[in-house]
Formats: structure tokens, sequence, C-alpha cells
């Protein structure tokens, strides 16, 4: 059956959504031939075939030549069908083209339904394939729902709904409906009905887009973020590396009176931001990494495991609370790190080893100049 119009209107949706012609009409076949076998109740192999070109629709129903027939809706035997044609045996197909009689509101209204649905799905993947280069980065988003496990936050200008679970809700932080916010795209998922983007506010990389943000250095490669340990809502520690000897990577990243790093530290609630020049002397990076405290010296003791020895009214300070100070300066560096006081006695004979050594370096280049 001829259906110009219909055509023409198919053609003008698929430019409107901007989806695969192709596509679209093979999800029309099939539902136009879900919606038929709904309506007649029938369990008969019936295929719907579009012709955009010529705007017809042909309907067909496939029926297999049997001895015994227990089907009749897909079934027609060898006797009834050597009368449509003699040359017929078991085991032939017969399709047959027909124009279905009474296919009214029921089946149009099914049809409807299942296109809606399958047009939704294939706007949604198209979008999703849109996002996918997305995952890694920094976006904005509005919160538009909040239910007990998660909040959805809608993103960018097509309002595609990502998802921010409890492990990737800072601490800190208070949700509302209403609230715009930047997050971290921290997973892109296209697999059909579960089709999911993940979104993070504890993510190290959030962290690191927002320096990006703020730090051109950062953005044009000239200053380098080496590694991040965070724990979401209280303290980041950040090492960083500049590529050019003339630029400054900490004051690049704190900025003109703090600026830079305040804007960050504002955006993610007053969590504490430590910034850390890297090194790839290992020590000399333990010793850098528990800053805020003062560090008296860093010995290794075994396979990445050191020793840091701190004034005894620092101690608290280099080991922070809960651990928390020792422990991102270990995730920072990949090294297991012994805070020890000054006054302990494992610390005090390294301490007493070190001062022997720089005695004899004394005495070493005294003698030296002597000689001269």
């Amino acid at each position: 059956m001829e259906n110009k119009e219909f055509f023409a209107a198919l053609t003008e949706l698929v430019r409107e959504k901007g989806i695969s012609e192709e596509a679209f009409i093979e999800t029309l076949q099939n539902a136009l031939a879900s919606a038929y076998k709904k309506q007649f109740d029938g369990g008969a192999e019936v295929s719907v075939a579009l012709d955009a070109e010529n705007g017809t629709i042909e309907f067909s129903a496939t029926r297999y030549v049997v001895e015994e027939v227990t089907d009749k809706d897909k079934e027609i035997s060898l006797e009834d069908a050597q009368e449509l044609n003699p040359d017929y045996k078991v085991g032939d197909t017969i399709v047959k083209n027909f124009i279905p009689k009474d296919f009214g509101r029921i089946a149009a209204q099914t049809a409807k339904q299942v296109i809606l649905q399958k047009l939704h799905e294939a706007e949604r993947d198209s979008t999703f394939s849109a996002f996918s280069d997305k995952e890694g980065e920094l976006m904005e988003g509005v919160i538009r729902k909040i239910d007990e496990r998660n909040v959805y936050v809608e993103l960018g200008d097509k309002k595609i709904e990502g998802v921010m679970p409890p492990q990737d809700r800072a601490p800190n932080e208070r949700y509302a409906v209403g609230d715009r916010l930047k997050v971290f795209v921290k997973r892109v998922r296209n697999s059909g009905r579960n089709s999911q983007i993940v979104v993070s506010r504890t993510a190290q990389g959030l962290v690191k887009k927002l320096f990006e943000e703020q730090v051109p250095e950062i953005a044009q490669g000239i200053v380098e973020i080496k590694e991040i340990a965070r724990e979401a809502g209280h303290r980041t520690k950040m090492a960083i590396f500049s590529n050019d000897a003339r630029v400054d990577a900490v004051g690049a990243c704190v900025g003109n009176r703090g600026a830079r790093v305040n804007a960050v530290v504002e955006e993610l609630g007053g969590e504490k931001i430590d910034i850390i020049l890297w090194s790839e002397d290992p020590l000399a990076f333990i010793y850098k990494a528990l800053s805020p405290a003062t560090v008296l010296s860093v010995t290794a003791k075994g396979e990445r495991s050191a020793m840091a020895i701190v004034p005894d009214d620092k101690l608290s300070l280099a080991i922070g609370r809960d651990g928390q100070n020792a422990r991102l300066a270990a995730r920072l560096t990949g090294w297991k790190i012994d805070v020890k006081s000054a006054s302990s006695p494992e610390a005090a004979e390294v301490l007493a080893e070190i001062e022997r050594a720089e005695m004899e370096t004394e005495e070493y280049e005294s003698e030296e100049v002597t000689e001269e």
C-alpha cells in the first residue's frame, strides 16, 4: 500500500532527530509487524517491508509446507500448497504479500508506542555516543533529582543525565535540586537500556581538571601534575613539576595572592590542598610530601620503605589527624613511610649517625684546606 505523506513525515522526523534513516526504517518495520501480531493475536510469521523511495509498505506472511499441519498460522499442508503451485514440496516456504484488513486504531497505537520507544533509544544511543569522548573530562551540570541513593545531574546542552552514586559524593558537601556544580565524568557506559554516565565529586581527576581550568601553565603543559593523593572533602596532596626552569611551578598553581588555588579550594568546599614539588629522588620527594610538617631526615629502610624523622613538637602535624597526612604522603610517593619523633631511640640513633658523618666530612675538608 502506498503512503507518500507518511514517508515524507518520516524523512522530516529522521532529519530533525539526527538519526540514521536506515536504522529508523528497520525499527519501524519491526514495530508494525509486532503491532499486527498483537492486533490479531496470531502466531503467523509476519514481516513488513518499507520502501521509502517508492513510498510503499508491504506486509508478508511466511508459511512452511508440511505433511501434517499442527500450527495453521505458520504451516500449510503439502496438498494445499500444491494447489497453489505443483512444484512445492515438504520443507519449502511460501511467502505471501497481503494488505491487512481492519488494521485499526489499537494496532496503530501499539505501533506508535513501540516506535516512540525505539526512537527514544536511538536518540539516547546517539547522545551517549556524543558523550563517549567526555570520559575523564570536567563538566558543569545542574542537580535535577535526588533519591535515597543517587544524585542525578543534568549535563551539557543535550541535557543528558549523569548519575552520582554515594561513593562519588564528597562528605563535606550537601546537595539540593537546582544546585549548579562541576563534576568529573568518571565513566560513560553505553549498553542499551543500562546506559549510564557516572559523575564524581571525589575523583582525583576533579582536582586535576580544576587546576587545569585555573592555571594556564598546566593546560599548556609547562607545569605538569605528576601525582595526586586525595581524601575528598578533607585534604589533597598534589605533586607538580615545571618543564621550564624559568617557571615556578608552585607559584603558578598558587597564583597572585593565592587566587588560583583558592578558587579550587572554594569549588571543593574548603578542602585543604598541599602543593608539593615533585622529585625523581624518592627520599627527597618524601621529605616534601610530609608538608606542612618540618622533616629532619628521611632514610631508606628497605624496598620502597623509608623512615622520616621530625622534631618532637611536629610529630602530630606530620602524622596528621587520624594519620591522614602521613597516609596521603605515602599514597603520593608510593612508599611506606614510618614517621618517628627525633627523641625516639631509633630516630636518635639515625640522627647520631648523620651527625658523625657530617663531622667526619668537616674534618676531611679542614685537613684539605690545611694541606693547601
